[in-house]
């Protein structure tokens, strides 16, 4: 199967980063330093690489093994590819280095369209879901050993899933009988069997396979230190994109740059607003996929971009 990859926002996440004004009026002194924190397969990468000068640097990370060979395939010195999360970012840079950070969350084309990476409920494969195949207990191994307490927690706060109750009852009643879910399809049925109403067009194991995905992955952990690693890293004027895909993850991103937008004073305190230290964060906007995007890549229609800038002269 010839499997590609589209990436959402292309050009407004490139046009993000590069309109910022440490790219738009660099320091001769020091290149240009960029993170992409999701290769995937490249699309963001390269559009990138396209646009910044020969003296930049581009350090793109991915958990994914065969992101990881795609990407050194690229024959370019300015990129630096490593085989990590991009929750690590601060391993690899300085505070204050870098002047521009993309995060393109959530799951690629080709993780999906995969069936031995057993992310789809439409494809038949092993129940894995790990996107670092090197690392950690799959899905089906865990849903083997967990309690069912810990299964209904996970696909009620990951999954959103009013359901969850029922599903991790019967999963923990497969598992008593020896029949544990072992392939996508065998938790699908399952899931179905038990979730009677869902929203027009959408597959009863959805929200499932969701929850269990992020669980597995950490990918709620890695956001939130990697949102503040970014703050970090970034040079004061620099700018961080961050596209997501579901309300859990633009909810904390959110959250994220709110709370780092504003000076929190205590009531009471008499302090004048001119007197107030600088936030770290100005928002700059939000942007979501036009209709011809979604219509040409219909996994676009749930992606939102939001962009912010760290503020020169703040503090983080």
């Amino acid at each position: 199967m010839n499997i590609t990859h589209r990436p959402v926002l292309l050009a407004e996440a490139v046009t993000a980063l590069i309109s910022g004004p440490l790219i738009q009026h660099p320091n001769p002194a020091t290149p240009i330093l960029v993170i992409d924190g999701t290769f995937g397969r490249g699309g963001h990468t390269q559009a990138l690489l396209a646009q910044l000068d020969f003296a930049a640097r581009i350090i793109s990370f991915d958990k994914d093994l065969e992101a990881i060979a795609v990407a050194e395939k690229i024959k370019d010195p300015r990129l630096t590819i490593v085989h990590d999360s991009f929750a690590q970012m601060d391993q690899y840079a300085a505070p204050d280095s870098v002047d521009g950070i993309l995060l393109d969350l959530g799951i690629s084309s080709p993780q999906v369209d995969q069936a031995h990476r057993g992310f789809s409920f439409r494809r038949e494969g092993p129940l894995d879901m790990r996107m670092n195949t090197e690392y950690g207990l799959t899905a089906a191994q865990w849903l083997e050993q967990a309690p069912q307490e810990e299964i209904t927690y996970v696909i009620k706060t990951y999954g959103e899933e009013r359901f969850a109750f029922q599903i991790a009852k019967a999963i923990v009643a497969k598992r008593e009988e020896g029949l544990p879910p072992q392939t996508t399809s065998q938790l699908a049925s399952l899931v179905a069997s038990v979730v009677r109403t869902r929203e027009p067009g959408q597959d009863p194991a959805t929200r499932t396979f969701q929850a269990l995905r992020i669980f597995i992955n950490r990918e709620l952990e890695d956001l939130e230190m990697g949102l503040k690693a970014a703050l970090i890293l970034l040079k004061p004027g620099a700018r961080l994109a961050v596209i997501s895909f579901h309300s859990l993850e633009d909810r904390i991103v959110k959250q994220f740059l709110q709370s780092h937008a504003k000076v929190e004073v205590p009531r009471g305190l008499p302090i004048r607003e001119k007197d107030l230290p600088q936030s770290a964060l100005e928002i700059i906007g939000r942007i979501k996929p036009s209709d011809q995007e979604i219509q040409e890549n219909p996994r676009a229609r749930s992606a939102i971009m939001r962009i912010a800038q760290k503020r020169i002269g703040a503090f983080a």
